[in-house]
């Protein structure tokens, strides 16, 4: 078998699907993005076609390491999701090849079914009490919410009052016993992510998602002292080393390494193994489409230290399109009593809708995230 092409379709809402063609007949699907950096994905995503042209897809460690090794430079957001999604790709091609699904292939299931969340709230959050509600009556058993708008390096006590509003009104909501993540989102820096991490310890949070960049890894072991609240981050973390850097530096009790990011299906599996040499959980983000959904329950099904997932279904992002429009069979996503069941189809388990990406590629997207400034006109970390 041979790869003969690969083609990108950028998808509304603000996505970059990728179909890998072998002269076999079977093609395989990936989801090859950065968000905000589609078009430059989609280019480096045709840089690396020429390593992969006329090869076999089935060999996919090796391949993976060509796409990795074969250039002098590595790593970053760029070629790291670039890489994820070829890899998604083959191992859907390897999985179709033997009519088994991926997790199979990997060793076979450790569950059949892992608890998700959902996002709650917007980018500035507002009415998230009622939102929060609104997806425990759907049936989730967990939500995340954005913590904060823009914060200064030191910042006045009446954003944290705010904030403290915010998810005081989200627990009273849902009650002591749903879960309940706050995600900083690397707004935050140390000075304030101090001062928040300790006002928020009465409301007993399921996690809180980087307190501060990955760029500050050395402040992480002063602020989990701080805290009661598990720590998690790792979705702007790309490889293997990255992630070295974490876990000897110690306090994350979480990792939330993206497989549409971070190498893939193939890294990240790898990843999640380092993690649990250090007794930390896993989280896998993923406020993307349905072939990322997929490949993300893949691995679910085969790291024993997985515990949740995100999921895009509903997202304040998708307001054109959604998750399961393109997907051929709408029901592959069981969402049952706050769970999701991994899909045991060939490959990764889902078929899309070609037809309906060829429209919607058509239209296309130009999605940036928005620019904050501060009130001195600074810009600041969205």
């Amino acid at each position: 078998m041979k790869i003969t092409r690969l083609t990108t379709f950028l998808v509304p809402p603000r996505w970059l699907f990728l179909r890998i063609d072998t002269d076999a007949g079977i093609c395989g699907w990936g989801e090859p993005i950065v968000e905000g950096r589609a078009h430059t994905v989609a280019a480096a995503v045709e840089e690396l076609s020429d390593y992969l042209i006329g090869k076999d897809p089935r060999r996919v460690e090796d391949l993976w390491n060509v796409m990795y090794r074969g250039g002098f430079y590595r790593g970053g957001p760029i070629l790291m999701s670039a890489i994820a999604g070829i890899d998604q790709a083959l191992w859907d091609i390897k999985g179709k090849h033997l009519g088994v699904p991926v997790h199979e292939l990997l060793g076979g299931p450790v569950r059949d079914r892992i608890r998700v969340y959902s996002w709650i709230g917007g980018d500035r959050p507002a009415e998230t009490a009622k939102a929060a509600k609104a997806a425990v009556e759907r049936g989730f058993t967990a939500v995340k919410m954005n913590g904060t708008e823009e914060m200064h390096f030191v910042d006045s006590h009446a954003k944290v009052d705010r904030v403290l509003e915010n998810v005081h009104a989200v627990r009273e909501a849902v009650g002591p016993h749903v879960g309940l993540g706050v995600d900083f989102h690397g707004r935050v820096h140390k000075p304030m992510a101090k001062v928040l991490m300790r006002e928020l310890a009465p409301y007993k949070l399921m996690f809180i998602e980087e307190p501060v960049l990955s760029e500050h890894l050395d402040a992480i072991p002063e602020l989990a002292s701080i805290s009661p609240a598990p720590i998690a981050l790792g979705e702007r973390l790309y490889t293997r080393y990255d992630f070295k850097r974490v876990l000897t530096t110690g306090g994350v009790d979480i990792i939330q390494p993206d497989p549409s990011h971070a190498g893939g299906i193939t890294e990240t599996r790898k990843i999640a193994a380092m993690a649990e040499a250090y007794d930390v959980a896993l989280a896998l983000h993923c406020p993307l489409g349905p072939i990322a959904l997929a490949a993300n329950l893949q691995l679910d099904a085969v790291c024993h230290n997985a515990f949740i997932q995100e999921q895009g279904l509903g997202i304040h992002y998708n307001t054109s399109n959604d998750l399961l429009d393109y997907v051929a069979q709408r029901d592959v996503f069981t969402y049952e009593n706050g769970y999701v069941t991994i899909p045991n189809g060939p490959g990764l388990g889902i078929e899309i809708n070609e037809d309906y990406v060829a429209e919607r590629a058509k239209v296309g997207h130009r999605w940036r995230n928005p620019l904050w400034r501060h009130d001195d006109g600074s810009v600041a970390e969205w």
